[in-house]
């Protein structure tokens, strides 16, 4: 089993010890200071003082010392750098005492910043504060909180008497650095040959300086930005010297790996769990196809926050890739909105807002001040995932990752959900900000989410390496096929059929407006549902007529240049007439006398007269012969990893009474967490030896598998068997099956494998009376697959056997009797599914 996340970032943040010497360091004459600046935030006044205690204190000389101490205490550190000179190396600002304070966006960095900066300035360990930033839209906010918290007249009376600097002027690097001054500025100004006077101040004076770094995730990362990735290298620069180094960041990550010199950290779980910011929900499932029904449930959603918060603008935010995509998006959106509120672009233009670093979005940035504000009419902004950052929006309701490349890292995540937590102040209890990301997108992607919201309970099923459980693999046999194709001449009569426009086509019953669902999650594994009504695309019988026409145009050139003489067939093409009368035929067979049909419905039309002016039919089919034997093993088999909200919903666990030596001591905790949080039907604590299977955990997820894996562990069945494994959905052992002949292959895998001495029964679970077309291509498939199989390993002179049967509920009573007696290594048990299946198989 696979517990928490295995490297909890919490866990990797160094600890600064608490005991320091008072007569060096006395924080107690700053409470009254930190209660005012901080108010009930708590977690601020931790940061600020474990700051100072690091900076401070005397007790450490740079963070190689703290890293060191951290290194031998911490057991994380140690899985994840194999020593200790691996784990000095990842960090990025060594000899100093650097490094990093990580809050979750939205939970006030601003005040840890301006406190530490005074703090250190009234002690005298520095002269000078400069506080870099990324770009002017930070830099502009963080003046703005300054210099209102500098001019506060109860903070300033709250200072210590003995303080050296008891009034910081607050300036840019237009003005010259002086001692007392907190000097903020954007990283660009450093490198700016004109205008700054940062290298003319602090050369030489960097031991009496401290460098605060807001938003230093860009420094580490090394952006494309030529200025942000001399960030760094500026911080390190021999000719300042400076020993002082501080940053900050709610997205401690360089991609997916955590910072190795955080020293304090409030995640972004804590500040949602205490209300300071909002709840993150996400999709966890849904029905959404196109790029149309997207929009169109994310503006339901937009319409559902402004009817909720009606004293306030709801505002959704939608994330691209790059520029290129924005504008593209940009574009498309605009044309949606035309559409579904039919009205000109000019009358709502402006309410949608594009943010990009391309010149002719610069004038975008400044309107992103007074977003919030009812006078702005932006309700929609559009932006690069890079420029989210340092807007200070309270109102953002939805955030849509449009791509996964938006999307794709911890950091990434964390900096587009931190663009919605701030809360608005004009709203009771806890909001939610909703995340409308692709339910379709890999686990890896959800596993990223995850972590960064730290969801803290994964349970994975995997081979146990004890003695007790490695009985219980064994080997299987499958094949490997070389797929071929081949070609068909249709019949003449088929052929015939596609020119018989008098009776239509078979159109499939149009319905303009649809249901769909969507299933969003929250932090804390709540689950809701919300249908929106989605309006399908239509197409007028005109625009289909024209495209018809026009394809005979082109269809008629391509024939003539590329086959020979008479060899294509050249019938008198249908009229328009002709053709609108097929399709208003076509359309009254399924009860429409509208004049527009689905975009489904479309396609069909164009497929009937895509036969015209064509080679002589002829079709591809796809065939398989037999490669060659392959041998795989159930002790090879991958790990699955099941997440909480998916098994408090879904899942029923069946593990041993041996499972606490079948799961590592440190990872018992969480496994005894997940237990006493499922329903008792849920949790399944099988007798060891009834229990023949070498994993530690065994999913089931609907009931007819749920139901399986207790005859397979009942008392009775149990010693009729040597072992059996729940087969993984992808990866283990696949069987290739065609729907219709000619398609495209697809792949199965069956569900349980069970071995009784050379034999092998395969079983494919499902419901009662589950007879769909997907089900008997797939019972066609397997039957000749392990037909097939046995064929080669009697060949091959190996005894080993297959049996497949597909199974339901209804008949596991009947199917235990026979493989107990032996009589299904006969040949002879068959399903009522199966043949269920197999009346109708050829269909």
């Amino acid at each position: 089993m696979e517990g928490i996340i295995r490297n909890n970032a919490s866990d990797l943040t160094l600890k600064v010890r608490s005991s320091y010497d008072v007569k060096k360091l006395n924080l107690t004459e700053w409470e009254d200071y930190l209660d005012i600046l901080c108010g009930n935030r708590d977690y601020q006044k931790k940061a600020i003082k474990t700051a100072i205690i690091y900076l401070a204190s005397g007790e450490y000389a740079n963070i190689d010392q703290l890293a060191r101490e951290n290194y031998k205490n911490n057991q994380d550190l140690q899985k994840l750098y194999r020593t200790e000179h691996d784990f000095i190396q990842r960090i990025p600002l060594k000899g100093k005492l650097s490094g990093v304070i990580d809050l979750a966006t939205a939970t006030g960095k601003s005040y840890v910043i301006y406190g530490i900066a005074q703090i250190m300035l009234s002690l005298g360990l520095v002269t000078k504060v400069l506080v870099l930033c990324p770009s002017l839209t930070i830099e502009s906010g963080l003046m703005e909180k300054f210099i209102e918290k500098a001019s506060d007249a109860r903070l300033k009376a709250s200072i210590p008497e003995t303080a050296f600097f008891k009034n910081p002027r607050i300036i840019d690097a237009n003005s010259t650095i002086k001692d007392g001054d907190i000097c903020v500025e954007n990283i660009h100004a450093v490198y700016d040959g004109t205008g700054s006077s940062i290298i003319d101040s602090l050369k030489g004076c960097g031991e009496k300086t401290l460098v605060l770094s807001d938003e230093v995730h860009h420094a580490y990362n090394s952006s494309g930005e030529n200025d942000i990735r001399k960030w760094k290298t500026f911080l390190m620069n021999e000719d300042f010297q400076f020993k002082y180094l501080l940053g900050f960041t709610g997205t401690a990550y360089i991609e997916n790996e955590y910072f190795s010199d955080v020293i304090y950290r409030f995640s972004l779980r804590e500040a949602m769990e205490r209300s300071f910011v909002k709840l993150v929900e996400y999709v966890a499932e849904d029905e959404s196809g196109d790029q149309y029904e997207k929009f169109q449930k994310i503006y339901d959603n937009h319409k559902e926050f402004q009817k909720k918060y009606g004293d306030i603008k709801p505002i959704t935010i939608m994330v691209t890739k790059d520029i290129k995509s924005a504008g593209y998006l940009y574009e498309d959106f605009l044309d949606f909105i035309e559409k579904k509120e039919g009205i000109l672009r000019d009358e709502f233009e402006d309410k949608v807002l594009i943010v990009t670093s391309a010149p002719k979005h610069k004038k975008n940035v400044i309107a992103l001040k007074t977003v919030d504000d009812k006078s702005n009419p932006a309700e929609w902004i559009i932006s690069v995932s890079m420029l989210t950052e340092g807007w200070d929006v309270k109102n953002v309701f939805q955030i849509v990752p449009w791509e996964d490349r938006a999307f794709n890292s911890k950091l990434l995540i964390a900096q587009v959900l931190g663009r919605g937590l701030r809360i608005p102040e004009n709203t009771s209890g806890q909001p939610k900000v909703r995340v409308f990301n692709h339910a379709s997108w890999s686990k890896s992607i959800q596993s990223l989410v995850d972590e960064v919201l730290e969801k803290e309970m994964t349970v994975s099923s995997k081979i146990v390496s004890l003695p007790d459980k490695n009985k219980y693999n064994f080997e299987v046999y499958t094949i490997n096929y070389a797929k071929k194709e081949r070609t068909i001449e249709k019949k003449d009569t088929k052929t015939q059929e596609v020119f018989d426009l008098t009776n239509g086509i078979k159109l499939v019953s149009q319905s303009e407006k649809e249901p769909k669902k969507t299933t969003y999650e929250d932090i804390k594994g709540h689950l809701h549902s919300k249908s929106t009504i989605i309006q399908k695309e239509l197409i007028s019988i005109d625009e289909v007529i024209n495209k018809i026409i026009e394809s005979f145009k082109g269809r008629a050139l391509e024939a003539k240049l590329i086959f020979p003489s008479g060899e294509y067939e050249q019938e008198k093409l249908p009229s328009i007439q002709d053709i609108r009368t097929f399709i208003e035929k076509s359309m009254r067979d399924i009860g429409e006398n509208g004049s527009f049909l689905t975009l489904e419905n479309a396609d069909k039309i164009y497929g009937r007269f895509n036969g015209l002016l064509r080679k002589k039919p002829t079709t591809p089919v796809l065939e398989k012969a037999v490669d060659i034997l392959v041998s795989l093993n159930t002790a090879d088999m991958k790990s699955e990893t099941s997440r909480y909200g998916t098994l408090i919903r879904d899942v029923s666990l069946f593990f041993s009474d041996n499972y606490k030596n079948e799961i590592e001591e440190d990872e018992l905790p969480i496994f005894e967490a997940v237990r006493q949080e499922l329903k008792k039907r849920q949790d399944n604590e099988i007798n060891r030896y009834n229990f023949k299977t070498p994993v530690n955990v065994v999913f089931t997820t609907l009931e007819p598998e749920k139901k399986f894996v207790e005859l397979l562990t009942s008392d009775d069945f149990a010693q009729h068997i040597d072992a059996w494994i729940k087969s993984r959905d992808k990866g283990f052992y696949s069987i290739d099956y065609q729907k219709n002949k000619g398609s495209k292959f697809k792949a199965f895998n069956p569900d349980f494998f069970i071995k009784k001495n050379n034999n092998v029964i395969v079983v494919e679970i499902k419901s009662d009376n589950d007879d769909s077309p997907e089900n008997k291509a797939k019972n066609r498939a397997a039957k000749r697959h392990f037909e097939i199989l046995n064929a080669e390993l009697e060949k091959h002179g190996k005894p080993d056997r297959y049996y497949f049967t597909f199974l339901s509920p209804v008949d596991y009573n009947t199917f235990a009797d026979n493989v107990k007696d032996g009589r299904i290594f006969e040949s002879k048990f068959r399903s009522h599914l199966e043949i269920l299946l197999e009346e109708s198989g050829d269909e």
